[in-house]
């Protein structure tokens, strides 16, 4: 008798992070980014992001937000839910339905007498192992211009809130 071989799927996770010194207090930079509106107004406008999930969002564990975009001009939908809510020291989203095979984004904020250092760490995976690895170049260059945009946005949006650093 043959047994059955098992399939063995492979995941190629990879890393980003990112680190950016924002000129506020810890609770103005928190309140920002518990704001889930906010992810719009962070997000390139060529992506043409959207949050579908109906305004304002509980931010907390097991938060599950919805969202449409397009890439490349093809549109299709992303769910993130919050697994990790510790306000004002950080938050983790983790995709349950979207492009990628594994997308878990941690966000970290540590004050200092400079202001808050605020730290991005992306664990993501592209489908189709070893397929989909030919893309993983592209992609890897996608999220490194999103988060520069976001690295000039963010502070912008912050200023505009008129907080104070202490």
């Amino acid at each position: 008798m043959q047994v059955p071989r098992r399939r063995h799927r492979r995941l190629k996770v990879r890393v980003f992070e990112t680190n950016i010194l924002l000129p506020h207090s810890l609770d103005h930079v928190f309140s920002f980014f518990s704001d889930a509106a906010n992810l719009e107004r962070i997000t390139p406008p060529a992506l043409h992001f959207r949050i579908l999930t109906p305004m304002p969002i509980a931010m907390g564990v097991g938060t599950i937000i919805q969202y449409r975009l397009r890439l490349f001009g093809i549109p299709f939908g992303w769910t993130t839910r919050i697994n990790v809510w510790n306000p004002p020291c950080c938050f983790v989203d983790e995709q349950i339905r979207g492009p990628y095979r594994r997308w878990v984004h941690t966000h970290t904020f540590r004050a200092n007498p400079e202001g808050v250092w605020m730290h991005d760490h992306v664990q993501w995976a592209l489908p189709l192992y070893p397929i989909g690895e030919w893309a993983a170049p592209v992609i890897g260059a996608l999220i490194a211009w999103i988060f520069r945009y976001r690295a000039r946005t963010i502070p912008v949006l912050l200023k505009e809130r008129h907080s104070p650093l202490k």
